[in-house]
């Protein structure tokens, strides 16, 4: 059973930075793909970024320049470092992770493992 738990989340003041991390484990055999989700008070879940199935790293406009998805420095991690946060970044954050194959097939944000979240909010 894959289990993702995230950690990080906090409260900040617009333009500050927070750093969230997330450790997966369980994960069977094959290549995964992960990315991190948030949703806003009152909206839908959104994808924010994730490592395609080549490496290479995706983000939504919104936050392209300021985010930055990495791997952690222990096995099965992801971080996400969120510099000049804005009060429009106010939401919880989920760590997702799925075998890139399903990814591949169904989308870049088609994930079915998630995490149990992690607030963050960012004062004006």
């Amino acid at each position: 059973q894959v289990l993702l738990v995230e950690s990080g989340g906090g409260s900040v003041q617009a333009g500050g930075s927070l750093t969230l991390s997330c450790k997966a484990s369980g994960l069977p055999s094959g290549t995964f793909c992960m990315a991190w989700f948030r949703q806003p008070p009152g909206k839908g879940r959104e994808g924010v970024g994730a490592i395609l199935s080549d490496g290479r790293i995706t983000y939504i406009a919104a936050v392209r320049g300021r985010f930055t998805i990495s791997k952690g420095a222990a096995e099965n991690t992801l971080d996400l470092q969120m510099n000049n946060l804005k009060s429009a970044d106010t939401a919880m954050y989920y760590c997702a992770a799925d075998l890139c194959e399903r990814i591949v097939a169904g989308g870049t944000w088609e994930y079915n493992n998630w995490g149990q979240g992690t607030q963050v909010t960012v004062s004006s």
